[in-house]
């Protein structure tokens, strides 16, 4: 211990004596642990909001469209030829299904809008009906939700995202009982949403303006547009019942023959959810790649540094030798300064990417950050990458011979 304590201070010394030579090998370290932590938490935190979304619309929500959002084994050009859902469906689904709880009736498109001389172009506006609040909960910071007579009148009101009150009307606090002008009709806002970012599915009601569907569809050739039926089973309901009873209720309503295949896709939350994962795992194989390659040049510095230390110490080894240092001891002693310099280097690289994650956390709109098994995962890189940077000179050091390593 006295001699792996002594050959610590020393290492230290010798850093310091020598501080470009240091710099330059801590600086590949630094960086290959930059880029593989980097990115790991980039993509870790950004599959956790994404997920978070996901997990928010609910275990047993299927989203009915002639889209597979997994993709699945159908060509893209077949996918497209499907009829597209349509409002009738989703009256025949509420009045079919026994496990349905809510069924949302929901149609996109974008457009301008504009409060006295300000405008807002590209804005996300989606028409919705009653039960979209049911099956995906909204928090309002003003105002409300559209009311029944509102739906049923397709009355010329309008729920504003916080983002867009915000950009329009300076605050969202503002916004309320204030116009907002769509292709050339006013609205009254009447509710404004609170800040929730984009969901796992691709909604941003931060962005958008809500519409009651009678009213969205005096505005826009609903025929050109794709909806989608999203349905939310009843609590302890699992999401392959719900699937069942959907596809048989979809089959009666588009009347398709038992030998025809489904002209529409049943997309379940849990099916999303794994397919991010699936995408996410080969996202992470493929920065761990890049930032691998990294850290291994950092590796032959760290190496090219231990040999040029034993070279230079090998009068002070073979003296330890002499007096009694086992040639394990003499091991054990560079491959602990090979893993130190490591630490020191995994140290500033995490600095690095400490930095890049206040950086990110801001345009990227959700939280970056390193988790605790990202941390411990630097550690272990460390000693790991020390330990194979530094067997070959700490194993070149403990072989010599006491009394040629004095003489040299």
């Amino acid at each position: 211990i006295n001699i792996l304590a002594s050959s610590l201070r020393l290492t230290l010394q010798e850093l310091k004596n020598n501080k470009l030579r240091t710099a330059l090998s801590l600086t590949g370290i630094a960086f290959g642990i930059f880029c593989i932590i980097g990115v790991l938490a980039v993509v870790g935190s950004l599959e956790r909001n994404i997920q978070d979304g996901v997990a928010s619309l609910g275990s047993n929500t299927i989203y009915v469209d002639k889209w597979n959002y997994g993709g699945g084994n159908l060509p893209f050009w077949k996918m497209r030829s499907r009829p597209s859902m349509k409002y009738e469906e989703a009256q025949l689904i509420r009045e079919r299904s026994g496990l349905a709880d809510a069924i949302s009736f929901f149609i996109s498109s974008s457009g301008n809008i504009s409060f006295q001389n300000d405008m807002l172009e590209g804005v996300s506006v989606y028409g919705i009906n009653p039960e979209q609040i049911d099956v995906q909960p909204l928090t309002f910071i003003e105002g409300r939700y559209f009311s029944g007579s509102e739906f049923s009148n397709g009355s010329s009101v309008a729920i504003i995202g916080f983002n867009n009150a915000e950009k329009l009307y300076g605050s969202p606090e503002r916004a309320l009982g204030k116009t907002v002008e769509i292709k050339g009709r006013k609205l009254s806002i009447i509710g404004v949403t609170a800040k929730s970012g984009r969901d796992g599915i691709g909604f941003n009601f931060d962005d958008c303006l809500m519409l009651p569907y009678h009213f969205f569809r005096q505005i826009y050739d609903v025929k050109n547009i794709n909806p989608v039926i999203i349905v939310k089973g009843k609590d302890k309901v699992p999401s392959v019942a719900l699937i069942d009873e959907l596809t048989g209720i979809m089959r009666q309503i588009r009347r398709l023959s038992p030998t025809t295949e489904d002209n529409f896709a049943l997309n379940s939350v849990e099916a999303i959810s794994k397919a991010v994962s699936g995408f996410f795992v080969i996202l992470n194989i493929v920065g761990s790649i890049i930032g691998g390659i990294s850290l291994i040049v950092g590796m032959f510095g760290i190496a090219n540094i231990m040999f040029v230390t034993v070279k230079e110490r090998t009068p002070v080894i073979g003296l330890k030798k002499a007096i009694g240092a086992k040639s394990s001891t003499v091991l054990f002693e560079f491959l602990a300064e090979a893993a130190l310099l490591c630490l020191m280097g995994g140290t500033v690289g995490i600095i690095f990417v400490w930095i890049l994650t206040l950086v990110l956390s801001g345009p990227l709109d959700f939280p970056v950050y390193i988790s605790l098994p990202l941390l411990f995962m630097t550690f272990v890189l460390c000693l790991v990458v020390g330990i194979l940077a530094g067997i070959i000179p700490a194993r070149r050091a403990a072989k010599l011979d006491p009394v040629v390593a004095i003489r040299s």
